[in-house]
């Protein structure tokens, strides 16, 4: 578990905010385990705050889905199960393309020139089998996508999807020939929006969204069996 002080930070976050991201971001990265009890002593001691932040941030993460609340019993997490993931990969894709078709209309050149650097890294990464480096240019890329879109709303939107999968995507990502599909596809969407083909990049990016929910349920079928 991630373990902070925000006693004494100062930003544009409330307190309560700042505890919301890093427990989110704790659960998603599987620092819990599914139905853990989430305790408010514990969490406070934890993050160096007070229960009352902790308290409103669990409220928060129950709205999101991500925390169950039992009257008299307590707060449990709830970890993205199967169905969430498929789920959550079907939203991608249609917001992907979107984001990907907003990108031909609105990406600045030195947006683009910054997926290129993106991509000429992720290949020279997956050449040298550094596929944890693999895995941040993947981010990165995706990340740059949304930004490029000039939509701050569907940012967000996306930015929110793409965490709640990233243990599945960092365990894909390690599969070379995904990897390698991976990058393929990045690469193509790109070139789709530096020729400014608004259909043809948004078909892109949500074909490789699709292709990542495939492999995945590829991978989960077999180790399944194993």
């Amino acid at each position: 578990m991630l373990k902070n002080d925000f006693s004494e930070e100062q930003g544009k976050y409330s307190l309560t905010e700042k505890v919301y991201q890093a427990l989110r971001s704790d659960i998603l990265s599987g620092g819990f385990k599914d139905q853990e009890e989430l305790k408010e002593n514990a969490l406070a001691k934890d993050y160096g705050v007070s229960r009352t932040p902790v308290r409103e941030a669990i409220r928060q993460l129950a709205l999101e889905g991500l925390v169950d609340t039992i009257p008299n019993r307590g707060a449990y997490v709830h970890n993205i199960h199967c169905k969430d993931v498929v789920d959550v990969y079907a939203m991608r894709s249609l917001l992907e393309g979107l984001a990907a078709r907003w990108a031909v209309e609105n990406a600045t050149k030195e947006q683009i020139e910054a997926m290129e650097e993106v991509v000429y890294m992720s290949e020279y990464y997956r050449n040298k089998g550094n596929l944890e480096q693999v895995y941040v240019s993947d981010n990165r890329f995706h990340e740059l996508l949304y930004i490029a879109s000039g939509s701050h709303l569907l940012e967000h939107m996306l930015r929110m999807f793409h965490e709640y999968v990233q243990q599945v995507r960092k365990n894909a990502l390690k599969d070379e020939i995904r990897a390698k599909n991976s990058f393929e596809e990045h690469a193509a969407i790109l070139e789709a929006i530096k020729n400014h083909q608004a259909d043809e990049a948004a078909r892109l990016a949500t074909q490789h969204i699709e292709n990542a929910v495939e492999s995945w349920k590829v991978t989960d079928a077999i180790h399944a069996v194993e």
